[in-house]
Parts: structure tokens; sequence; C-alpha cells
């Protein structure tokens, strides 16, 4: 969700990979994922399997020091290949243990900055490699394509680390888009008192020598880079357990006021429920942990389902958490392979708040979904297609409400029992996947044996206010 509501590093142990000699033929690996929307992120030539992220950050100062340990396999015959990093130098680059030679291209206009790696031997496609790379700078506080802060967003008490669309390569080497998941481990050290929180679930107890603080977490469900987090905070930390003994670990920032405590307290103590209300919806929740980090900087305004541990810039409504929530299903484990499929997100998950909403006695989404259509067909909502946005308006309304529609109107046009299967194969068949919007209509196609190319077409492609609704 992407709207208003806010010590030396450690290299960990890998295994040592098989060194291969490469054929003369290998080329530079591309330096653009193929996204019409960012070209500048993201590479080619390459699939990440994990990333080791190793961080010393600095509040008072705003530095941040890394290594990050790379776990690869090259998909083709590479002679270079490049990792996206912005604002940030490197200083020292291996590859497989040995000094490899790089250069690094600044950011643009268009985002990007490139660190490019020349590899003393040459990548042969499908062996594996590990690279490792210490690097170190001042994010600052970036802005994405619309100006909203994100990526690592540095505050005098620690960051707000929120990535979506293309920022985690403000704070670590990265392969920077969406289809290359990888699981992660986090060292991270900071100034005794703060408490910093990454995906997955903490591994030992933190550490504390020499007036610093070191903590490790681990996530071992592949993920995307956008939702990688790393914030740091003035947290108090408080336990639930979900469903089949599901941990959940919110993080609150105890500079919160009174109020936006309680409103907090309220709200996250719903999780357990939300989690088995949409385990009936969507499977079985597809990760190992969940939980949330409420930051009381309120600068970057929204909240982001950040894998298993969704961060918010204040504190969030009742219905801001159901969202996060369902993401994990529509947005985490299946995931868009381009950000023009970002309906696929957060249609999906404004339409999960309206089903949570009936569910607590609240308006249903038939009545959720005749306030959007009452939207006058000259307004400016309707002009932007939730199929394909544009970068400007990835976050704009109709990428939430209009998809949440459309959804509505396919489960009027096929029925309930179609409708919640199609909701359900698409979940639990493409956990873990990347998707696109004609996956979605074979699978409607295939469940309800109705052709649907032109109420799709209409809903979802077409910048205009369907008729006939």
């Amino acid at each position: 969700m992407r709207r208003p509501l806010a010590a030396a590093a450690v290299v960990l142990a890998l295994t040592t990979p098989l060194l291969v000699a490469t054929p003369a033929a290998a080329a530079p690996g591309s330096t653009t994922g193929g996204d019409p929307y960012f070209p500048a992120a993201g590479n080619g030539g390459y699939d990440v399997g994990h990333y080791g992220l190793g961080l010393t950050y600095d509040p008072a100062s705003g530095r941040l020091d890394g290594t990050a340990v790379i776990t690869l396999t090259a998909t083709e015959d590479l002679d270079s290949f490049s990792l996206d990093l912005r604002g940030l130098t490197a200083s020292r680059v291996l590859v497989d243990l040995q000094r490899a030679s790089f250069r690094q291209i600044p950011a643009d206009a268009s985002g990007g900055g490139e660190l490019v790696i020349t590899p003393r031997q040459k990548l042969r496609g499908g062996t594996k490699h590990v690279v490792t790379v210490v690097y170190g700078g001042v994010p600052g506080q970036p802005v994405d394509s619309t100006g909203a802060l994100y990526g690592f967003v540095s505050f005098p008490d620690g960051s707000f680390v929120a990535n979506e669309p293309e920022g985690a390569s403000t704070w670590y080497p990265v392969n920077d888009v969406p289809t290359d998941k990888a699981t992660y481990d986090f060292v991270i050290n900071v100034p005794q008192g703060r408490t910093a929180i990454a995906n997955g679930e903490p591994v030992g107890r933190p550490i504390t020598a020499f007036g610093r603080t070191t903590f490790v977490w681990r996530a071992t469900d592949p993920m995307a880079s956008y939702l990688s987090t790393a914030s740091i905070g003035d947290y108090d930390m408080t336990r639930q357990t979900g469903p089949r003994g599901l941990p959940i670990l919110n993080y609150v920032d105890r500079d919160l006021s009174d109020e936006d405590r309680e409103t907090t307290g309220a709200n996250l103590a719903l999780q357990p429920q939300m989690i088995d209300f949409f385990d009936d919806v969507y499977g079985r929740y597809p990760f190992t942990s969940f939980g949330a980090i409420v930051d009381d900087d309120v600068d970057a305004g929204y909240a982001l389902e950040t894998q298993t541990r969704p961060v918010y810039s204040g504190a969030p409504s009742e219905s801001t958490v159901a969202h996060e929530l369902a993401h994990q299903w529509v947005g985490n484990s299946v995931t868009p392979e381009q950000w023009r499929d970002i309906w696929l997100n957060e249609g999906f998950a404004t339409y999960s708040e309206w089903l949570w909403g009936e569910f607590r006695g609240g308006a249903t989404p038939q009545q959720r979904f005749e306030e959007v259509y009452a939207t006058p067909a000259d307004d400016a909502f309707w002009t932007v297609p939730p199929g394909d946005p544009g970068p400007e308006d990835l976050f704009a309304a109709a990428t939430y409400d209009r998809g949440a529609a459309a959804l509505q109107a396919l489960r009027g046009t096929v029925g309930d029992r179609d409708f919640f299967t199609i909701l359900r194969r698409w979940a639990t068949g493409n956990e873990d996947g990347n998707v696109t919007t004609a996956d979605f209509v074979a699978l409607a196609e295939r469940v309800s044996r109705q052709q649907l190319d032109d109420f799709f077409t209409e809903w979802i492609y077409t910048p205009e206010k369907p008729e006939g609704y």
C-alpha cells in the first residue's frame, strides 16, 4: 500500500562456490531489468538466491556502512554484470573471494544507479557465485518518481525503510525487480538503546558491546527486494500468536502519543482474527511470521506491506492493518512481474479491506462498489486504467478503488461460488511466484467458463467509466 494514512558489518558464512572457466563468447550483463516503467531498475544475466546484509548505522550522522554477500546464479555467460546501487559508494568487490574490478554509474533523473562488476574469471551460465560488496554513504531521504519518501529514509532516531517500487538500491546492492525473489539474512548494528527490525524472525538475542547493539534477522521465504526492510528506532515489542501458533511480532515506537498508542494497540490486537479470516479467503497464510513496525515519524505518510512485518508511518487504522495483511497473500506471495500490473496488489488488498469491513458489520462490498461507481463519468478518477496506470499514477486512487470495484463487478458477473474459487486458486496456485493480468484473466475464464476479455478491457484497461453497472 502506498497511499496516505507515515560496528563493523558481519560477513555471513556461505558455501564456497564452484569455479569454472567460461568460454570467450561471454558478454556483459544487461543493466536493465526490462520493466517499461522503471527501465533503470534491475539487471540481466543472473538470478539472486540469497542476500546476506551486514549493516552499521549511525542516526546522528545518517551514515550507513554495509557489507553485502550475494549468492547468485549466472543465467548466461557473462564477462561483467551489474547491481543496482544508488547514492552509496562501493569500496571493495569480491567475486568468489577474488578481487574484482568495478565502476559505478550514478543515478540520473530517470532513477537507476549501477555498480558494474567485472570478475577475474568470466561467469558461465548455470554456475553459482558469491559476490561481496563493501560500501557506505549517507542515504538521506530519497524520493520516488512521485516525490514521496521511500527506500532507506533517515530520521534523527533511526530509519523508516519502505522500498516500493525500486528503492532497495538506496541501502544495498540489489537486483531491484519484483521477479528476482531471494532469501535474506540481516545483521544490523545500531547505537545502544535503538532497535533494528527486519523481515522474518530474530536469530538469537541482541548483543550489546561498546555502546552498540547488533540484531540478527533471517527471512527464509522468497521475497521481492521492494518488500525488504531494516527499520531502526525506539520501539517497544509485543508478541501475539496467530493461527497454528504463527508468531506475530509487533514493534511500536515509544514516542507515539498516548492516543496513537491506544489506537495502534486496539487495531494490532485484531491481527490473529484477521489472519484467520483471510486464511478462509486465500488459503493458509504463506509466511513464517507476521507483525508490524509502527513509526512515529509521519513524514512518509503511508504504510507498506513489507514482507512479514508491514511498516506504518503513524498509527494505523483497522482497515489499513487489514489491507497490509491481505498483501501478504496478494502482492508479496503472489507478485506482479511488472509494475504496470500493480492493481493485482492494490485492487486485491483494497477488496480485502471491503471483505473484512463487511465481516466486522460495516458496509458490504456491493455498497462500497456503489460508492466508487457513483463517481461522475467526467471525473479524472476514470482516466487512470488500473492495468496500465503509468509510473506517475502508480499509486493513484484508481489503482486501489477502481481495481477493487473491478473485482466486485467480476463477482457479480461470475457469481459468488466461482469468484471465491478464483481468489483462492489465485493465491494458492501462484504462491511465491510472479503473475500478470493475463494470468488472472485466464484463471477467471477457466473457473467461470466465460469469455471475459471484454469485461477486463473495460474495467482494467479503458480510461473511461465502465457502463451498465
